[in-house]
């Protein structure tokens, strides 16, 4: 049974080391000022903790502190946002939020959920294949005609 994880890309990781490397000057230059080192390991712990891991039976949320577990048959819908994280919708009209799955991820969750997440890549492209193709576009005016004079 496939099994695809969505998570945050590990080069985030990165930022958090810069951070840290940056933070250190200031860290150091009075006592207990080493307590700064928590944002970065706060922002690390973020990275490496918020992810989504979907099966065909259920899907995994895990944030930051904790995490739940959904089987399909509890899943309505899915809630879009065109510049978020997506959302589960369950029977109950509650919402799940799903780690690390944007609106550009629904054709694999389609595909993973065994098509109970409809895919809208493959919508339009069955649209686009019922439509009959169209002439080229031409102006019902006809062209003036120039006279010699």
């Amino acid at each position: 049974m496939p099994k695809v994880v969505f998570r945050i890309p590990t080069p985030a990781l990165f930022a958090a080391l810069a951070a840290a490397v940056c933070a250190t000057p200031v860290a150091w230059a009075a006592p207990g000022l080493q307590a700064i080192y928590l944002l970065p390991a706060a922002f690390a712990w973020w990275v490496l903790r918020n992810r989504t891991t979907v099966d065909g039976e259920r899907i995994v949320a895990r944030g930051t502190f904790g995490g739940r577990v959904v089987p399909w048959s509890d899943v309505k819908a899915i809630k879009v946002v065109p510049k978020g994280w997506l959302s589960a919708v369950l029977t109950d009209d509650s919402l799940v939020r799903l780690p690390a799955v944007r609106a550009a991820h629904l054709p694999m969750l389609s595909q993973v959920s065994g098509g109970r997440v409809a895919d809208p890549t493959a919508v339009s492209a069955t649209a686009e294949a019922e439509e009959e193709p169209a002439g080229p576009d031409r102006d019902e005016t006809p062209p003036p005609v120039k006279s010699e004079e």
